[in-house]
């Protein structure tokens, strides 16, 4: 008999904890943490509960809520693509979570941070195993309205003009959703993403079927702060907590923006390269200016926090190339470069707000020689630069290797050379930031500092510990959890047939 009762607990277990934690901390503020964290334990342990069942050979799980079938009836999915992303976020979410028992020491408002980061993360969850349209909306606006007051947390005039700033593109990205899903439901008579496909299929690709899905993309470039709308992203990193900023880079523009793009363009549209080459190269076009344009931003900030804010930039440039590509390999490496990537820059922002915490500053040119007083951050920083340039043996070698094999198995050669060539890039402006703040020199005085504390320095280990495993088993991760992902996206309307039978 399949357990299908941990779907729903995936969206239920940090709502509880939303609820209980304001309750408890009235009692005693540690509870704020200890639930927080103890929920945090419980979704990871569902997401790999739930990877391990559909490693077994069943194709997806259908939560029918109250019983009711599809499509009259809301469904969670449960399917391949759905559980690497709960895992992504889970796997990001507990040493965010851990980190945030020590980041939060200087405030006063712990239990609201911990009920809006619950909060966050039923969105985030909701989002990846909601079975219709205008529920994946409601879940992407919960995490984006949780995520606005969690860059505006400090409260001061920096934090609160990022976070309205954030707010207005948010916002303007949700309408745009929300138009195109009004278009949807007028024309199919259907929210249920699976009869929508079919609907949409026997439509045909009409002037209205590429009007909707290009408003629709236009709502997820925002979300996903793709090049020209990644104006929101780098003052939202550099204001945001450290775990928030994680989760922002890490894990939140790939579910609202990657995630969704991908199970709505293949899943419910229907499109393949095949199919539709100029839609795919339109893709691929965007990753290559995204990656281009966010590369060379990132070069000459001074700030390490903006700067990996810009980094974002260009490694979502990456996962659109490989989607655009859409070959097998293509596909497969941007699937892989969603969890690489996840666990790398979560890694590198935690790690930057442990160097401001000793120090003070976030800026360049004001810190150095921190490599002795600070070894597990200046280690953990070093390993994470190298994973995300595409340094073997780590998850992000693996994942560009495989974008890059696309890109010759299509015989895009030039596309090749280009992807590899802005790996140096990466690599150059994060060399930068360790010779400046970590590497000893002669004519530097080394900057004070302490190493961080236990907890802090665990949630750092923990992520480099994912980019290292993540790449050296990726044999394994790439044939029961990226693979069957990959293939969830190439199935197409068989999506349609995994939720409504037959």
């Amino acid at each position: 008999m399949q357990d299908t009762n941990f779907v729903p607990m995936l969206v239920a277990v940090p709502l509880l904890g939303a609820f209980l934690i304001p309750l408890l901390s009235k009692l005693w503020k540690g509870f704020a943490d200890l639930v927080g964290n103890l929920v945090g334990v419980i979704l990871l342990g569902f997401a790999i509960y739930g990877v391990v069942t559909l490693s077994t050979g069943t194709p997806g799980i259908v939560y029918k809520m109250g019983g009711w079938l599809p499509p009259v009836g809301i469904t969670l999915v449960y399917d391949s693509l759905a559980a690497l992303v709960v895992l992504v976020i889970n796997l990001v979410a507990l040493p965010a979570l851990l980190f945030s028992t020590r980041y939060l020491d200087p405030y006063t408002g712990r239990w609201k941070y911990y009920t809006l980061f619950m909060l966050l993360l039923a969105g985030l969850n909701g989002i990846a195993i909601s079975g219709d349209m205008f529920n994946m909306f409601v879940f992407i606006e919960i995490s984006a309205v949780a995520s606005y007051a969690l860059v505006a947390f400090g409260t001061g005039a920096e934090e609160l003009e990022a976070g309205f700033k954030y707010m207005v593109m948010g916002e303007v990205g949700g309408l745009s959703l929300l138009f195109a899903i009004a278009m949807l439901y007028a024309k199919t008579s259907t929210l249920n993403m699976a009869d929508m496909s079919q609907a949409l299929a026997s439509m045909g690709h009409t002037p209205f079927f590429w009007f909707v899905l290009a408003t629709l993309l236009v709502g997820f470039a925002i979300k996903m702060a793709m090049v020209p709308f990644h104006s929101w992203l780098p003052d939202a990193h550099l204001s945001a907590p450290a775990p928030v900023s994680a989760m922002l880079s890490g894990v939140f523009v790939k579910v609202l923006g990657i995630y969704a793009m991908a199970r709505v363009v293949f899943n419910v549209f229907g499109l393949s390269r095949p199919t539709a080459p100029g839609f795919f190269n339109m893709l691929v076009g965007f990753g290559l200016v995204s990656i281009l344009v966010g590369g060379l931003l990132a070069i000459n900030q001074k700030n390490y926090k903006r700067l990996l804010a810009y980094s974002t930039v260009s490694q979502i440039g990456y996962i659109l190339l490989g989607f655009g590509i859409g070959n097998y390999w293509g596909v497969v490496g941007a699937l892989f470069h969603v969890i690489g990537h996840a666990a790398t820059k979560g890694l590198l922002f935690l790690a930057s707000r442990s160097i401001e915490r000793a120090t003070g500053s976030r800026e360049l040119g004001e810190i150095g020689g921190l490599e002795k007083s600070m070894p597990v951050t200046a280690w953990s920083y070093i390993l994470g630069t190298m994973s995300l340039a595409g340094a073997p043996p780590f998850a992000g070698f693996i994942s560009k290797l495989l974008i890059i094999l696309g890109a010759v198995a299509s015989k895009m050669y030039w596309l090749a050379i280009v992807a590899a060539l802005f790996s140096t890039v990466t690599l150059g402006y994060l060399v930068r930031v360790i010779s400046k703040v970590f590497i000893g020199r002669k004519d530097v005085v080394p900057t004070p500092a302490a190493e961080s504390p236990p907890m802090i320095l665990l949630a750092l280990i923990m992520l480099v510990a994912i980019a290292l495993v993540f790449g050296v088993a990726f044999q394994p991760v790439l044939d029961n959890i990226v693979q069957p992902a990959a293939e969830a996206l190439f199935g197409g309307l068989a999506y349609a047939r995994l939720v409504l039978g037959g």
